[in-house]
């Protein structure tokens, strides 16, 4: 099963309990989902490695600490995603980005993909893949089986609210990923909204409802 790493830090929580409320503008939402996602960047690239390298400060030449390797690539899931990279940006602006294009069919509440575009060097990047709500899964299940498609395996998975029904089926489906979410709610309602969650992240993002 996926490793499932629940944020407690109190800015995390106190800025997601502001992002639920009805009363929060469109304005304030993106700025939100913009600060929650660095601070959960912060936490979730712990493990990134690192290489010794030499260099020369003003006053002797030294040897310090630098990221090993390629930089990340950051993946969206097309719409609401998109919220959530500005905030990984501004801790990786050297990040590369892909985009996955997913909507859920209302009838059949299954996911489907209408776009895909990705680094062609992603199969040696670790990859992240951000989108704020993670309801049934299916969205991410999908979205990360076609980033696997080519070739990239070290995979991490960030949401600012999580179903524990989505979860489950993420774990199980992609066992090898690690799940970072800020808040893991009650669960789904009878139309697959996370309860209490926070409404259409992407209506909200956008002011399209």
């Amino acid at each position: 099963m996926s490793k499932v790493v629940t944020f407690d830090h109190p800015l995390i929580q106190h800025k997601t309990t502001i992002l639920r409320q009805t009363s929060t503008t469109n304005k304030e939402f993106r700025e939100l989902v913009e600060e929650i996602t660095m601070l959960m960047c912060y936490e979730s690239l712990r493990d990134l490695p690192l290489e010794d390298v030499e260099i020369e400060t003003p006053i002797k030449k030294t040897t310090q600490k630098m990221i090993k390797g390629k930089d990340i690539a950051i993946v969206p899931i097309l719409r609401a995603g998109l919220g959530m990279v500005s905030g990984m940006l501004r801790l990786v602006p050297t990040a590369k980005v892909g985009h996955i294009g997913m909507y859920r069919d209302e009838v059949t509440m299954q996911p489907c993909e209408y776009y895909c575009k990705l680094p062609a060097d992603i199969n040696q990047r670790l990859v992240v893949v951000v989108d704020p709500m993670l309801a049934t899964g299916g969205s991410a299940i999908d979205a990360i089986g076609q980033i696997k498609s080519y070739g990239a395996t070290n995979i991490k998975f960030l949401c600012l609210i999580a179903a524990p029904e989505g979860i489950n089926a993420l774990s199980k489906a992609h066992p090898d990923i690690e799940i970072f979410c800020a808040n893991v709610d009650e669960g789904l309602n009878d139309k697959c909204y996370i309860v209490p969650g926070l409404g259409d992240a992407g209506d909200r993002i956008f002011g399209t409802k």
